[in-house]
C-alpha cells in the first residue's frame, strides 16, 4: 500500500523543508537514469523554486551513454556520476548519504531493486522512489525495504493518454481522493452542478488553453463522478465493440491460400491439369458425353481399370497415363492435408492467419506501454489486436489471458498490418521503444488508409515535432512527459494524487499542507487560485476536519496552518503554491552565507513577509500576488513550445 496522503503531507514540512546540520544547506537529490524520465525529472528539480537558494542535483548515468537518450549530463547545475553499476561504491561517490531523495529510473525492476538495497545500506534515511513495471514486485519492495519509498510505474500513468488518444477520447478513468471521485470529461457529457473547475479551452487558433479564466467556456472539465461508472459510461455510449465482419469469400481465400504451400500447389495442378486433357481426349476418341468421359476418367484414375487390348493403341496410352496420374494424385493430395493442418496450426500459433475485423484497435509493441494500453482498452471492451517481433514479448502472458491475438512479425511490412486488418480498424497505437521501426510502421499504415488514426510514441524530441507537424501522421505522446510529475511529487514529498493527461500536457493534482508562518497562513482562499497556473477546488480544515470541496468554498475564507489545499495545477504553478505554503526560511548569519563555496541566497537578503514567499527564489523580480513569472514565449518551461527545442529530451511531451 502507497503510503497515506496525510502522512506523506506532514512529512514534508518535517523532511523536505529542514536545512541539513552542516555542509550545503540546500536539498540534494541524486538520480540514476539515462532516458527522457531521468532529464524531466532533473530538469524539473534545478527549476524548481521549491528550496531558498534551488535544489543539488546528482545524476549517476552509465560510461557509455546511449547516442538518441536524453542528455541529462547537459543540464547547467548538475553533477554528473559516470558509473555502469549501481552499487555501495557509487552511492558513495554520488554523496547519497544525508541525502533528501533518491529516484532510480532505469527501465530494469530488478536492476532498480538491487540499486535500491544497495542505497539502503549507505543511508537508510533517504526516500527513495523507484520506476518499476511489475506490480507484484513493487508490493514486495514497499515491505522490503526499511526506507521511505515510493514505487510507480510511467507506463500505468502514461497509458490511458494513449488509450484517449486513440479512441479520440478524454481519459475515461477516474481517480478518488478524501470522499470524492473525479473524472475528466467534456463539458456537454456532464451536468453543470458535477463541475468542478475548467481544466482547458481548445480551439484551432489558440491551440489547447490550460486552466483557463473563463470556466464557463472550457471544453475540457474536471467533475463529479455521480451514477454509473465512467468507463462503463463511456464504453456503453462512444466506444463500439469491435465485431468481426464476416466476408465468406475473403476468408475462403485467405485459407485456400494459407492451406499448402506453393510447390504442393503447383504439383498438384499439373497432375489436375493432365488429367483433364486426358480426359476431353478420351471423351473425343470413344464419342461419349461429357457427363460420361468425367465418369470414365475419374473411375480410371481413382480406381484404375482393367486392361483391354482389344483397345486401339492411342486408347491403350491415355489409359496407362491416366493410372499414372491417379497414382501422383493420392499421394499428393495427402501431402496437402498434412501440409495444410501443420501451417494452419503454425499461422494460428504466430497470429498470421486471422479473421477479418473492424472497428478494432491495433497496437505495435508489447512492452512496458503497449501492454498497459491494450489491457485499459481490453477494459473498455474495445478489441484489440496486437503486434510484436518477439514472439514472448513482455506482455504476451496477458495477450494471451485477455484473448488478444497476437501476430509476430515486422510491423513494418504491408502484409503484417493487413493480417491485422489495419485498414478497417479505427485506430493504431505504435507504442514501441524504436523510432525508426515506430515511423516504419505509421507510414506503411497511412499508405495502406489516408485517414486512419496513429497514435505515435518517438523518443526523440525534435524529431517527433518535425514528423508531426510536417508529416501529419497523427499525434504523439511521451511517456516519460506525462509520467515525470507523479515522479517529482514523490521524490520531493509533495502529496501528487494524480497527473491528468490533457493533450500533449500534464496537470498534477497535489494536496499541499500550509505551515504555520507561511506566506499563506492567514490569507484568504482567493490567494491561492491563479488563472492558468493553480485551481483550487478543495481545503481540509487542520486537525482531520470534514474535507471543504468546491460548492462550498468562500474566497473570503482565511487560510490556517495545519490546513491542506487540493489543487489542480501545472508544475510551475505548483512550485508556487508549496513555496508559498512553505515555513520561513530562516536567516542565515552573514557567516554563515557561504558553505563550501555555495553562496546561499536566504543570506543575502531576509524574507519580508508579503513580498516574496518562503521558497521562491529571490534572484527573480517580486511579483504582485496575482502574477507569476511569464517566459518570453507567454508560457513555461513545462510548456510543448519549450520542451520542444533541441535540447535533447528523449521524448516529446
Amino acid at each position: 500500500m502507497a503510503e497515506p496522503w496525510r502522512d506523506r503531507a506532514r512529512r514534508a514540512v518535517e523532511w523536505n523543508w529542514r536545512l541539513r546540520a552542516a555542509g550545503d544547506p540546500r536539498p540534494h537529490y541524486v538520480i540514476c537514469g539515462r532516458d527522457a524520465l531521468a532529464y524531466y525529472v532533473a530538469r524539473a528539480i534545478l527549476e524548481s523554486e521549491l528550496p531558498v537558494g534551488g535544489a543539488r542535483v546528482t545524476v549517476v548515468v552509465p560510461e557509455r551513454y546511449p547516442r538518441n537518450a536524453a542528455d541529462v549530463a547537459a543540464l547547467r547545475g548538475v553533477r554528473v556520476v559516470r558509473s555502469d553499476r549501481l552499487d555501495v561504491a557509487t552511492f558513495e561517490t554520488a554523496g547519497l548519504a544525508g541525502a533528501t531523495g533518491l529516484a532510480l529510473l532505469h527501465q530494469d525492476d530488478v536492476g532498480n531493486l538491487h540499486a535500491a538495497l544497495c542505497a539502503q545500506a549507505v543511508d537508510q534515511r533517504v526516500r527513495q522512489v523507484l520506476r518499476m513495471f511489475n506490480g507484484t514486485l513493487a508490493d514486495g519492495v514497499r515491505k522490503l525495504l526499511k526506507a521511505p519509498v515510493e514505487v510507480l510505474s510511467d507506463a500505468e500513468m502514461a497509458a490511458p493518454a494513449f488509450v484517449a488518444a486513440a479512441l479520440g477520447e478524454v481519459d475515461p478513468s477516474s481517480f478518488q481522493h478524501r470522499d470524492k471521485t473525479l473524472r475528466v470529461a467534456r463539458r456537454a457529457d456532464v451536468r453543470p452542478q458535477d463541475v468542478v473547475c475548467a481544466l482547458a479551452h481548445v480551439s484551432e487558433e489558440q491551440g489547447v488553453e490550460l486552466l483557463p479564466a473563463e470556466q464557463a467556456g472550457a471544453d475540457l472539465v474536471l467533475a463529479e463522478a455521480t451514477g454509473q461508472p465512467p468507463g462503463t459510461e463511456v464504453a456503453a455510449r462512444r466506444l463500439v465493440r469491435a465485431r468481426r465482419r464476416r466476408r465468406p469469400v475473403a476468408v475462403l481465400m485467405r485459407a485456400v491460400r494459407g492451406f499448402a504451400t506453393r510447390k504442393i500447389g503447383v504439383a498438384v495442378m499439373l497432375v489436375l491439369a493432365v488429367i483433364a486433357v486426358l480426359g476431353a481426349l478420351i471423351s473425343r476418341a470413344e464419342g461419349v458425353s461429357p457427363a460420361e468421359a468425367l465418369y470414365l476418367t475419374l473411375v480410371t484414375t481413382l480406381s484404375g481399370a482393367d486392361p483391354d487390348t482389344g483397345k486401339p493403341p492411342d486408347a491403350q496410352i491415355m489409359q496407362v497415363v491416366l493410372n499414372l496420374a491417379g497414382l501422383a494424385l493420392i499421394p499428393l493430395i495427402t501431402a496437402v492435408v498434412v501440409d495444410g493442418i501443420v501451417n494452419a496450426r503454425l499461422a494460428l500459433h504466430t497470429g498470421r492467419q486471422q479473421p477479418a475485423r473492424a472497428g478494432h484497435v491495433v497496437v505495435i509493441g508489447l512492452g512496458n506501454v503497449g501492454t498497459r494500453v491494450m489491457a485499459r482498452l481490453r477494459e473498455y471492451d474495445v478489441e484489440v489486436v496486437a503486434i510484436d517481433k518477439d514472439p514472448e514479448p513482455r506482455g504476451g502472458a496477458l495477450a494471451r489471458q485477455l484473448e488478444v491475438p497476437l501476430i509476430v512479425g515486422d510491423a513494418a511490412l504491408p502484409e503484417t498490418l493487413i493480417s491485422a486488418s489495419v485498414a478497417d480498424c479505427q485506430a493504431l497505437v505504435v507504442a514501441s521503444t524504436d523510432d525508426v521501426a515506430n515511423l516504419e510502421a505509421a507510414l506503411t499504415a497511412r499508405d495502406l488508409r489516408d485517414d486512419l488514426r496513429v497514435v505515435l510514441r518517438l523518443l526523440d524530441g525534435d524529431f517527433a515535432a518535425r514528423v508531426e507537424e510536417t508529416l501529419a501522421l497523427g499525434v504523439s505522446r511521451s511517456v516519460s512527459y506525462l509520467a515525470a510529475p507523479a515522479f517529482i511529487g514523490a521524490l520531493t514529498e509533495r502529496a501528487v494524487i494524480t497527473t491528468i493527461p490533457v493533450d500533449r500536457h500534464a496537470l498534477p493534482v497535489a494536496e499541499v499542507p500550509v505551515a504555520a508562518g507561511s506566506e499563506l497562513d492567514g490569507r484568504p482562499l482567493s490567494s491561492v487560485s491563479r488563472d492558468g497556473q493553480v485551481r483550487l477546488i478543495a481545503r481540509t480544515p487542520a486537525g482531520g476536519g470534514r474535507t471543504i470541496w468546491w460548492k462550498d468554498l468562500d474566497p473570503r475564507q482565511v487560510i490556517f496552518a495545519g490546513d491542506r489545499l487540493t489543487v489542480v495545477a501545472r508544475r510551475r504553478g505548483l512550485d508556487w503554491l508549496t513555496g508559498q505554503c512553505a515555513p520561513p526560511a530562516p536567516v542565515s548569519r552573514p557567516a554563515d552565507s557561504v558553505h563550501g563555496g555555495v553562496h546561499s541566497p536566504a543570506a543575502a537578503a531576509p524574507v519580508v513577509p508579503g513580498q516574496v514567499g518562503a521558497g521562491v527564489d529571490t534572484t527573480h523580480p517580486v511579483h504582485p500576488a496575482g502574477d507569476l513569472p511569464s517566459t518570453t514565449n507567454g508560457g513555461l518551461p513545462d510548456e510543448p513550445e519549450v520542451a520542444r527545442r533541441h535540447d535533447g529530451t528523449g521524448e516529446v511531451n
